[in-house]
Protein backbone atom coordinates (compact mmCIF):
# COMPACT_ATOMS: atom_id res chain seq x y z
CA UNK A 1 0.00 0.00 0.00
CA UNK A 2 1.03 3.47 -0.63
CA UNK A 3 1.50 6.67 0.95
CA UNK A 4 -1.37 7.59 -0.58
CA UNK A 5 -3.31 4.37 -0.42
CA UNK A 6 -3.22 5.20 3.35
CA UNK A 7 -4.46 8.78 3.42
CA UNK A 8 -7.36 7.40 1.71
CA UNK A 9 -8.41 4.59 3.80
CA UNK A 10 -8.14 6.58 6.74
CA UNK A 11 -10.71 8.97 5.28
CA UNK A 12 -12.60 5.83 3.67
CA UNK A 13 -12.85 4.01 7.07
CA UNK A 14 -13.93 7.49 9.06
CA UNK A 15 -17.33 7.16 6.72
CA UNK A 16 -17.94 4.08 8.02
CA UNK A 17 -17.20 5.34 11.88
CA UNK A 18 -20.51 6.64 12.79
CA UNK A 19 -18.57 9.50 14.24
CA UNK A 20 -16.16 7.33 16.49
CA UNK A 21 -12.87 5.18 15.77
CA UNK A 22 -10.75 8.11 16.11
CA UNK A 23 -10.35 10.74 14.58
CA UNK A 24 -9.05 10.98 10.73
CA UNK A 25 -6.02 13.58 12.03
CA UNK A 26 -4.69 11.16 14.27
CA UNK A 27 -4.90 8.69 11.74
CA UNK A 28 -2.58 10.81 9.46
CA UNK A 29 -0.49 11.50 12.03
CA UNK A 30 0.33 7.64 12.16
CA UNK A 31 0.36 6.94 8.53
CA UNK A 32 3.11 10.07 8.42
CA UNK A 33 5.45 8.71 10.94
CA UNK A 34 5.13 5.19 9.63
CA UNK A 35 5.92 6.02 6.07
CA UNK A 36 8.20 8.72 7.37
CA UNK A 37 10.08 6.37 9.43
CA UNK A 38 10.62 3.88 6.30
CA UNK A 39 8.34 1.52 6.81
CA UNK A 40 6.03 -0.45 4.30
CA UNK A 41 2.30 -2.14 4.36
CA UNK A 42 1.36 -5.21 3.28
CA UNK A 43 -2.42 -5.79 2.57
CA UNK A 44 -3.32 -9.57 1.94
CA UNK A 45 -6.60 -10.91 1.09
CA UNK A 46 -8.63 -13.46 3.48
CA UNK A 47 -8.27 -16.04 1.28
CA UNK A 48 -4.35 -15.57 1.31
CA UNK A 49 -3.90 -16.20 4.89
CA UNK A 50 -2.56 -20.30 5.11
CA UNK A 51 -5.10 -22.39 6.89
CA UNK A 52 -2.47 -22.45 9.80
CA UNK A 53 -1.66 -19.23 10.32
CA UNK A 54 -2.57 -16.95 12.94
CA UNK A 55 -4.25 -13.37 12.68
CA UNK A 56 -4.74 -11.17 15.71
CA UNK A 57 -7.42 -8.54 15.84
CA UNK A 58 -5.99 -5.52 17.58
CA UNK A 59 -7.20 -1.51 18.50
CA UNK A 60 -7.06 0.91 20.52
CA UNK A 61 -9.92 0.66 23.32
CA UNK A 62 -11.83 3.28 25.16
CA UNK A 63 -13.08 7.02 25.34
CA UNK A 64 -12.87 9.09 22.01
CA UNK A 65 -11.75 11.84 23.48
CA UNK A 66 -8.34 10.33 24.60
CA UNK A 67 -6.77 9.28 22.19
CA UNK A 68 -2.32 9.09 22.39
CA UNK A 69 -0.24 6.18 21.03
CA UNK A 70 3.27 4.61 21.28
CA UNK A 71 3.70 2.62 18.36
CA UNK A 72 6.67 0.41 20.44
CA UNK A 73 4.04 0.04 23.48
CA UNK A 74 1.45 -0.83 20.92
CA UNK A 75 3.73 -3.57 19.19
CA UNK A 76 4.49 -4.96 22.92
CA UNK A 77 1.01 -5.92 23.48
CA UNK A 78 0.79 -7.69 20.16
CA UNK A 79 4.24 -9.60 21.39
CA UNK A 80 3.11 -10.05 24.77
CA UNK A 81 0.19 -12.34 23.70
CA UNK A 82 2.64 -14.05 21.33
CA UNK A 83 4.79 -14.96 24.30
CA UNK A 84 1.84 -15.76 26.43
CA UNK A 85 0.21 -18.18 23.49
CA UNK A 86 3.78 -19.36 21.95
CA UNK A 87 3.19 -18.69 18.37
CA UNK A 88 3.94 -15.65 15.74
CA UNK A 89 1.21 -14.01 14.16
CA UNK A 90 1.14 -14.54 10.33
CA UNK A 91 -0.87 -10.71 10.60
CA UNK A 92 -3.16 -8.95 12.08
CA UNK A 93 -6.65 -7.52 11.16
CA UNK A 94 -8.50 -4.57 12.55
CA UNK A 95 -11.05 -4.78 14.88
CA UNK A 96 -13.11 -2.22 13.05
CA UNK A 97 -13.58 0.87 10.86
CA UNK A 98 -12.51 3.97 11.90
CA UNK A 99 -9.93 7.00 11.11
CA UNK A 100 -7.30 6.01 13.72
CA UNK A 101 -8.40 2.68 15.14
CA UNK A 102 -7.86 0.99 12.05
CA UNK A 103 -4.46 2.38 11.34
CA UNK A 104 -3.25 1.21 14.42
CA UNK A 105 -3.60 -2.50 13.77
CA UNK A 106 -1.71 -1.73 10.09
CA UNK A 107 1.01 -0.05 12.00
CA UNK A 108 1.50 -2.32 14.31
CA UNK A 109 1.81 -4.89 11.32
CA UNK A 110 4.37 -2.55 9.91
CA UNK A 111 6.31 -2.32 12.40
CA UNK A 112 6.47 -6.04 13.33
CA UNK A 113 6.84 -6.77 8.91
CA UNK A 114 4.05 -8.80 8.63
CA UNK A 115 0.81 -7.98 6.88
CA UNK A 116 -2.79 -6.48 7.36
CA UNK A 117 -5.86 -8.46 5.97
CA UNK A 118 -8.22 -6.59 4.04
CA UNK A 119 -11.15 -7.06 6.38
CA UNK A 120 -12.08 -6.08 9.58
CA UNK A 121 -14.15 -7.52 12.32
CA UNK A 122 -17.03 -5.30 12.32
CA UNK A 123 -17.22 -2.91 9.03
CA UNK A 124 -17.98 -0.38 11.31
CA UNK A 125 -16.73 1.71 14.40
CA UNK A 126 -18.49 -0.29 17.58
CA UNK A 127 -18.45 1.31 21.30
CA UNK A 128 -17.73 -2.00 23.03
CA UNK A 129 -14.96 -4.65 22.81
CA UNK A 130 -17.51 -7.09 22.57
CA UNK A 131 -19.90 -5.71 19.95
CA UNK A 132 -17.79 -7.90 16.55
CA UNK A 133 -19.32 -9.86 14.51
CA UNK A 134 -16.91 -12.84 15.70
CA UNK A 135 -18.99 -12.93 18.52
CA UNK A 136 -22.02 -13.88 16.51
CA UNK A 137 -19.85 -16.39 14.77
CA UNK A 138 -19.53 -17.85 18.51
CA UNK A 139 -15.41 -17.20 18.38
CA UNK A 140 -14.11 -16.78 21.91
CA UNK A 141 -12.44 -12.74 22.85
CA UNK A 142 -9.64 -14.46 24.80
CA UNK A 143 -6.96 -14.91 25.70
CA UNK A 144 -6.60 -10.94 25.32
CA UNK A 145 -3.93 -8.26 26.38
CA UNK A 146 -4.67 -5.46 27.51
CA UNK A 147 -1.76 -2.73 27.86
CA UNK A 148 -1.76 0.77 28.57
CA UNK A 149 -0.63 3.84 26.34
CA UNK A 150 3.23 3.14 27.12
CA UNK A 151 2.64 -0.38 28.31
CA UNK A 152 3.95 -0.02 31.86
CA UNK A 153 1.35 -1.82 32.18
CA UNK A 154 0.26 -5.42 30.85
CA UNK A 155 -2.50 -7.46 31.72
CA UNK A 156 -3.00 -11.44 30.28
CA UNK A 157 -6.73 -12.10 30.41
CA UNK A 158 -6.47 -16.05 29.76
CA UNK A 159 -10.82 -16.84 29.81
CA UNK A 160 -13.78 -15.10 30.70
CA UNK A 161 -17.34 -16.31 30.86
CA UNK A 162 -18.23 -14.90 27.75
CA UNK A 163 -17.27 -11.66 25.24
CA UNK A 164 -19.38 -9.12 27.42
CA UNK A 165 -17.36 -10.21 30.23
CA UNK A 166 -13.96 -9.35 28.29
CA UNK A 167 -15.30 -5.78 27.36
CA UNK A 168 -16.39 -4.99 30.98
CA UNK A 169 -12.36 -5.94 32.03
CA UNK A 170 -10.78 -4.13 29.40
CA UNK A 171 -12.95 -0.88 29.84
CA UNK A 172 -12.37 -0.54 33.74
CA UNK A 173 -8.38 -0.72 32.94
CA UNK A 174 -9.02 1.77 30.12
CA UNK A 175 -10.53 4.03 32.62
CA UNK A 176 -8.07 3.15 35.23
CA UNK A 177 -5.31 4.09 32.59
CA UNK A 178 -6.18 7.87 31.55
CA UNK A 179 -9.41 5.85 29.46
CA UNK A 180 -7.41 4.68 27.17
CA UNK A 181 -5.25 1.31 26.38
CA UNK A 182 -4.02 -1.25 23.50
CA UNK A 183 -5.77 -4.49 22.84
CA UNK A 184 -4.56 -7.55 21.37
CA UNK A 185 -7.16 -10.25 21.22
CA UNK A 186 -9.57 -12.46 18.90
CA UNK A 187 -6.63 -15.02 17.47
CA UNK A 188 -8.56 -16.11 14.01
CA UNK A 189 -6.77 -19.08 12.44
CA UNK A 190 -7.24 -19.26 8.25
CA UNK A 191 -10.53 -20.80 8.04
CA UNK A 192 -11.92 -18.38 10.18
CA UNK A 193 -10.24 -15.52 8.46
CA UNK A 194 -12.47 -16.20 5.21
CA UNK A 195 -15.46 -16.49 6.78
CA UNK A 196 -15.83 -14.46 9.89
CA UNK A 197 -14.90 -11.30 9.41
CA UNK A 198 -16.24 -8.19 7.06
CA UNK A 199 -14.27 -9.22 3.57
CA UNK A 200 -12.29 -6.90 1.76
CA UNK A 201 -13.54 -3.64 4.13
CA UNK A 202 -10.21 -2.07 3.78
CA UNK A 203 -10.25 -1.96 -0.11
CA UNK A 204 -13.32 -0.74 0.00
CA UNK A 205 -12.54 1.93 2.20
CA UNK A 206 -9.44 3.12 0.16
CA UNK A 207 -12.08 3.36 -2.58
CA UNK A 208 -14.52 5.68 -0.64
CA UNK A 209 -11.08 7.86 0.51
CA UNK A 210 -10.74 8.02 -3.28
CA UNK A 211 -14.17 9.20 -4.01
CA UNK A 212 -13.40 11.67 -1.25
CA UNK A 213 -10.05 13.37 -2.71
CA UNK A 214 -11.35 12.86 -6.75
CA UNK A 215 -15.31 14.56 -7.02
CA UNK A 216 -16.84 17.69 -7.56
CA UNK A 217 -19.52 16.37 -5.36
CA UNK A 218 -17.92 13.45 -2.82
CA UNK A 219 -21.25 13.03 -0.99
CA UNK A 220 -22.92 12.20 -3.68
CA UNK A 221 -20.98 9.92 -4.61
CA UNK A 222 -20.24 8.45 -1.56
CA UNK A 223 -23.55 7.62 -1.41
CA UNK A 224 -23.97 6.08 -4.55
CA UNK A 225 -21.27 3.92 -3.64
CA UNK A 226 -22.35 2.84 -0.14
CA UNK A 227 -26.19 3.23 -0.66
CA UNK A 228 -26.58 5.34 1.60
CA UNK A 229 -28.53 8.62 2.09
CA UNK A 230 -28.33 11.97 3.30
CA UNK A 231 -30.19 12.43 6.66
CA UNK A 232 -30.27 16.03 7.65
CA UNK A 233 -27.82 19.09 6.39
CA UNK A 234 -27.48 22.30 8.99
CA UNK A 235 -25.40 23.92 11.48
CA UNK A 236 -24.78 22.31 15.23
CA UNK A 237 -26.64 24.15 17.35
CA UNK A 238 -26.01 22.58 21.16
CA UNK A 239 -23.31 20.28 22.40
CA UNK A 240 -22.84 18.10 25.02
CA UNK A 241 -20.34 15.95 26.09
CA UNK A 242 -18.67 13.70 28.99
CA UNK A 243 -16.28 11.25 29.13
CA UNK A 244 -16.77 8.76 32.08
CA UNK A 245 -16.61 4.74 32.85
CA UNK A 246 -13.85 4.78 29.44
CA UNK A 247 -16.82 6.39 27.07
CA UNK A 248 -17.40 9.34 25.72
CA UNK A 249 -21.32 10.46 25.94
CA UNK A 250 -22.25 13.25 23.19
CA UNK A 251 -25.61 14.49 22.83
CA UNK A 252 -25.75 16.93 19.71
CA UNK A 253 -28.53 19.33 18.30
CA UNK A 254 -28.63 20.74 14.68
CA UNK A 255 -30.37 23.34 13.25
CA UNK A 256 -31.30 22.72 9.40
CA UNK A 257 -30.07 24.57 6.36
CA UNK A 258 -30.83 24.23 2.78
CA UNK A 259 -33.76 21.68 1.92
CA UNK A 260 -33.76 20.74 5.82
CA UNK A 261 -33.99 24.50 7.06
CA UNK A 262 -36.55 25.05 9.97
CA UNK A 263 -36.10 21.46 10.85
CA UNK A 264 -34.27 19.90 13.46
CA UNK A 265 -32.00 17.18 14.12
CA UNK A 266 -30.78 15.60 17.15
CA UNK A 267 -28.49 12.36 17.84
CA UNK A 268 -27.25 10.84 20.69
CA UNK A 269 -23.88 8.75 21.09
CA UNK A 270 -21.69 6.51 23.34
CA UNK A 271 -18.39 7.00 21.46
CA UNK A 272 -20.45 6.20 18.53
CA UNK A 273 -23.87 7.78 17.06
CA UNK A 274 -26.15 5.08 17.96
CA UNK A 275 -29.33 7.25 17.20
CA UNK A 276 -30.89 9.90 15.64
CA UNK A 277 -33.93 12.07 15.08
CA UNK A 278 -35.33 14.80 12.74
CA UNK A 279 -38.14 17.11 14.59
CA UNK A 280 -38.16 13.87 17.56
CA UNK A 281 -38.85 11.17 14.53
CA UNK A 282 -36.23 8.32 14.01
CA UNK A 283 -34.71 8.16 11.08
CA UNK A 284 -31.66 6.04 11.73
CA UNK A 285 -30.25 3.80 14.49
CA UNK A 286 -27.03 1.23 14.76
CA UNK A 287 -26.22 -1.30 13.71
CA UNK A 288 -26.95 0.94 10.77
CA UNK A 289 -24.12 3.55 10.24
CA UNK A 290 -24.68 7.29 11.28
CA UNK A 291 -21.93 9.35 10.36
CA UNK A 292 -21.33 13.43 10.71
CA UNK A 293 -19.49 15.08 7.93
CA UNK A 294 -17.75 18.46 6.43
CA UNK A 295 -20.82 19.75 4.17
CA UNK A 296 -18.50 20.59 1.74
CA UNK A 297 -15.84 18.09 0.89
CA UNK A 298 -17.54 15.41 2.52
CA UNK A 299 -14.98 14.10 5.51
CA UNK A 300 -16.13 12.73 8.41
CA UNK A 301 -16.00 15.24 11.59
CA UNK A 302 -15.93 12.59 14.53
CA UNK A 303 -18.70 13.57 17.21
CA UNK A 304 -16.34 14.52 20.01
CA UNK A 305 -14.94 17.07 17.60
CA UNK A 306 -18.03 19.28 16.89
CA UNK A 307 -18.94 23.08 17.95
CA UNK A 308 -21.30 24.70 17.76
CA UNK A 309 -21.62 26.77 14.68
CA UNK A 310 -20.16 23.51 12.39
CA UNK A 311 -21.86 23.28 9.29
CA UNK A 312 -22.13 19.46 8.95
CA UNK A 313 -24.17 16.97 6.97
CA UNK A 314 -24.62 13.64 8.41
CA UNK A 315 -24.93 10.51 6.81
CA UNK A 316 -26.57 7.18 6.94
CA UNK A 317 -25.68 3.84 5.65
CA UNK A 318 -26.84 0.54 5.40
CA UNK A 319 -24.76 -1.54 8.19
CA UNK A 320 -23.19 -4.70 6.77
CA UNK A 321 -25.89 -7.90 6.50
CA UNK A 322 -24.42 -9.88 9.41
CA UNK A 323 -25.39 -7.26 11.96
CA UNK A 324 -29.28 -7.61 10.52
CA UNK A 325 -28.97 -11.12 11.94
CA UNK A 326 -31.20 -11.99 14.30
CA UNK A 327 -28.22 -12.59 16.74
CA UNK A 328 -26.07 -9.38 15.67
CA UNK A 329 -29.60 -7.67 16.51
CA UNK A 330 -29.64 -8.87 19.73
CA UNK A 331 -25.92 -7.62 20.67
CA UNK A 332 -27.28 -3.98 19.13
CA UNK A 333 -30.07 -4.15 21.06
CA UNK A 334 -28.40 -4.79 24.45
CA UNK A 335 -26.14 -2.14 23.85
CA UNK A 336 -28.88 0.35 22.83
CA UNK A 337 -30.95 -0.25 25.64
CA UNK A 338 -28.22 0.41 27.98
CA UNK A 339 -27.94 3.90 26.49
CA UNK A 340 -31.88 4.98 26.90
CA UNK A 341 -32.87 3.85 23.47
CA UNK A 342 -35.72 1.60 23.47
CA UNK A 343 -37.26 1.45 19.53
CA UNK A 344 -37.22 -1.59 17.78
CA UNK A 345 -34.74 -1.80 14.82
CA UNK A 346 -35.78 -0.96 11.24
CA UNK A 347 -33.54 -0.52 8.39
CA UNK A 348 -32.46 2.70 7.44
CA UNK A 349 -33.87 2.05 3.43
CA UNK A 350 -37.43 1.61 4.81
CA UNK A 351 -37.09 4.64 6.82
CA UNK A 352 -36.01 6.57 4.28
CA UNK A 353 -38.71 5.30 2.23
CA UNK A 354 -41.24 6.22 5.15
CA UNK A 355 -40.35 9.73 4.64
CA UNK A 356 -41.32 9.34 1.02
CA UNK A 357 -44.59 8.04 1.37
Amino acid sequence: MSYQDMLDLVDGAAIFSAGGGGAPEAGYKLVDKLFSQGYSVKLVAPSEVPEDARVVNFACVGAITTIEYDSSAAVKALKALEEYKGFSAYATIPVELGGFNTVAAIDVAARCNIPVVDGDGAGRSVPEVHLKVYTIDDIPLTPMVIADIHARNIVIVKETIDSKAAERIARVLAAEWGHSAYTARRILVGQQVRVSPIQFSLSRSMQIGRLLRSNVDPIKAILKETGGFKLFEGIVDYVELKTESGFTFIHVKIQGAHEHSGSMFEFKAKNEVLAAYRNKELVAMAPDIITTVHSETGRCITVEKLEEGDKIAVLGLPSPNKWRTKKGLELWKDILQRSEIFEGYIPIEQLAQKRKV
